[in-house]
């Protein structure tokens, strides 16, 4: 299980290299304990694990030859997940101690947290995460060291019936005959199994908390027995503990499931479980996305398409999906012994239409956008309001090019997607590069050609990315956009999948200047990926104060009395008749009560209008946050508005514009 084969231990010193280039000496074996030693008391008492040749292993563990060793502490990522993981075993040993006869599952790390799985004969009570807390907090004072013992598989398995942990027995028999040994590590009397590492003492486990109790079924697969899942999360020290736990306080309050409500936005119902029924004010939400990026992709050479909903089962099997995606997609048999599908992904019926009629290399490159209505069975126990539903939109793109087109049409897909989110205020974005999956199609020498040009075009663009390997789709290779919210979470968002695959599976060509019939390169893309989840997103961002431009009514006309109801009527008609989103509050309540109403209804202009405005020809403008802007005449207020309800790439249009006039009539 160790990263570095043990040599004969007589042999002479063994040379290890720390990450700041320097090299020790020592005796063989070595652990990362003793390392850390060597260097000071401090980080010896701080360290947790070490990366061994780029491998993690438990600072127990011994170093036989020489290696590279980084010592990982709680202040590192790795040294995190390691604190999460043993907290997990830590819940298995106090609820072993408060219930004896539950059995134990698994219990892996997550984003953040923790959980583990657990069978026991009654469901866990809110009481019972308390008191499993406590315990677990109790285990964490009095400090004890987690031991741990490689151990023979038969003996393994000896303690495990001794124990009557079933899940254990089940785990070691999926692994197979071939692992003959494995980590167990010892909380005192209670005993798990694992890879590792994980923390040497409890000590390093004092920020954690446990967060909520659900249900599971053993292997995630829901004709297996239901589980009880217990999660928590934990973190390097207290004081980012609390930061986290703010930030879960904070996300709750953006809830955009609670938002959604709350301003008339949108609702579900089990009627139709995984879909959105949208309200004006949030079909207004969505219609604005769209215009806005179907002004983007208009500017840059994109032309809109849009294809069938439900298509053959056979255009599924040619492209992949129905081997690769048939247990996610929506079937149904019609006359003649046809299965139709609905479609999960845009691709096929986008072939389709570029199959239709010769193409020429003069034609390359072709960008067809489309709004397209995408189904996709998913497990109910992962639906999410709008972040994760069964039938949605997607701003997908599809670009057909010569291979030479390639690169320069992957920059200008990346150029477009960073500006987009720029203009959304979203300024830190990571980028994630995924590599060729075990299932995929294709030979190695594509996948080789494909994400070779991904590493070169973001090389040459200097941006910074992270290998997922095995990650991508089954036709090619993918960029993932992630975006980083306004309280640190993150959001996967846009994609960019390189494809050569497909093209090849459907036969599509173009024909070069010598005549000759090519293979084009097939190009996906989606900027915001699913617009329903990009507006949940939007919506927690802004906590439901979405930008005025987006905002489902700009401004909200309040009479202050039923004589200026008229007044406040004609001042809605005039605005809107600019474009603008503009309602009236005629209702027979007090100006105070219907300012706070619809401030809480996050309308971003208020405008005020009694007998004096009435009189002038004037209103008088709030913020949303309150702020007194003052009295304007009509014409200035809807100026205002105008330019306050401006798109953010309203300036670049208007400069393209002056642009094109300029070289059209250069004596202007």
């Amino acid at each position: 299980m160790n990263p570095v084969v043990p040599h004969d231990s007589h042999s002479d010193d063994i040379h290890i290299t720390l990450p700041d280039g320097s090299v020790k000496a020592f005796t063989a074996p070595v652990t990362v304990a003793d390392i850390a030693q060597s260097i000071g008391a401090g980080l010896a008492k701080n360290t947790l694990a070490g990366k061994v040749n780029g491998v993690l292993m438990d600072a127990c563990d011994p170093i036989y030859q020489d290696a590279s060793v980084q010592i990982i502490t709680p202040n590192d990522e790795e040294g995190l997940a390691i604190i999460r993981h043993s907290c997990a075993h830590l819940i298995g040993h106090a609820v072993k101690q408060l219930y004896p006869s539950a059995q134990m599952a698994i219990g892996p790390v997550i984003d953040d947290g923790f959980y583990y799985d657990i069978a026991y004969e009654r469901p866990f009570t809110s009481e019972d995460m308390a008191a499993i807390e406590k315990r677990m907090g109790e285990l964490i004072k009095k400090g004890y060291d987690v031991v741990k013992k490689i151990t023979p598989r038969d003996e393994v398995i000896a303690l495990f019936t001794a124990r009557g942990e079933e899940y254990k027995l089940r785990l070691i028999e999926d692994m197979g005959p071939e692992v003959t040994e494995m980590g167990l590590y010892y909380h005192e009397e209670y005993l798990d199994m694992c890879r590792g590492p994980h923390v040497p003492n409890t000590r390093f486990l004092k920020a954690f908390t446990l967060t909520k109790l659900a249900g599971s079924y053993w292997r995630g697969d829901a004709k297996n027995e239901q589980l009880q899942r217990i999660y928590g999360t934990a973190w390097g020290d207290k004081k980012q503990l609390k930061a986290y736990l703010t930030r879960l306080e904070e996300a709750e309050k953006r809830d955009h499931r609670k938002l959604g409500r709350e301003l008339n936005l949108f609702h579900f119902q089990e009627d139709a479980t995984g879909a959105v029924f949208w309200h004006a004010r949030g079909w207004t939400i969505l219609q604005e996305l769209i215009a806005y990026m179907r002004r983007r992709q208009a500017a840059v050479g994109y032309e809109e398409v849009n294809t069938p909903d439900m298509m053959d089962r056979t255009l599924w099997e040619i492209s992949g999906h129905w081997q690769n995606y048939r247990e996610n997609m929506f079937t149904t048999e019609v006359e003649d012994n046809r299965f139709l599908a609905l479609k999960p992904m845009n691709c096929p019926g986008s072939v389709l239409l570029y199959r239709h009629g010769l193409k020429s290399f003069r034609d390359l490159p072709i960008r067809m956008g489309e709004f397209g209505k995408v189904h996709r069975n998913e497990p109910s126990g992962s639906l999410h309001g709008l972040m994760r539903v069964r039938h949605f939109t997607q701003d997908d793109a599809h670009i057909y090019c010569t291979p030479e087109q390639m690169g320069s049409e992957c920059r200008d897909v990346i150029d477009l997607v960073l500006d987009i989110y720029r203009q959304f205020g979203f300024d830190d974005v990571r980028i994630k590069l995924s590599t060729r999956p075990d299932n995929r199609m294709g030979d190695d020498a594509t996948w080789d050609l494909l994400e070779n040009t991904l590493i070169e075009v973001l090389d040459d663009m200097s941006l910074a990315y992270q290998i997922n390997p095995g990650e991508g789709a089954f036709y090619g290779p993918k960029l993932e956009f992630v975006l980083r919210d306004a309280i640190g979470r993150d959001w996967q968002c846009g994609t960019l999948q390189v494809d050569m695959n497909l093209p090849l599976r459907f036969g599509i060509e173009y024909v070069d200047m010598d005549g000759q019939r090519k293979q084009p390169v097939m190009l996906h893309r989606a900027l915001f990926g699913s617009l329903e989840r990009f507006t949940g997103i939007l919506i927690e961002h802004h906590a439901g104060k979405l930008p005025t431009w987006l905002a489902p009514v700009q401004a909200m006309v309040l009479a202050i009395s039923a004589d200026n109801n008229g007044y406040a009527k004609d001042i809605e008609a005039l605005l809107n008749s600019t474009g603008l989103r503009v309602e009236a509050d005629i209702s027979n309540e007090k100006i105070g009560y219907k300012i706070r109403k619809q401030t809480l209804q996050r309308i971003p202009y208020l405008l005020v209008v009694g007998a004096k405005e009435q009189a002038s020809g004037t209103v008088a403008i709030r913020s949303q946050n309150g702020d007194d802007l003052g009295v304007l005449p009509l014409q200035e207020a809807m100026a205002f508005l105008q330019n306050a309800a401006k798109t953010p790439d309203a300036d670049d249009r208007l400069a393209a514009q002056q642009a094109l006039m300029a070289k059209l009539m250069p004596s202007l």
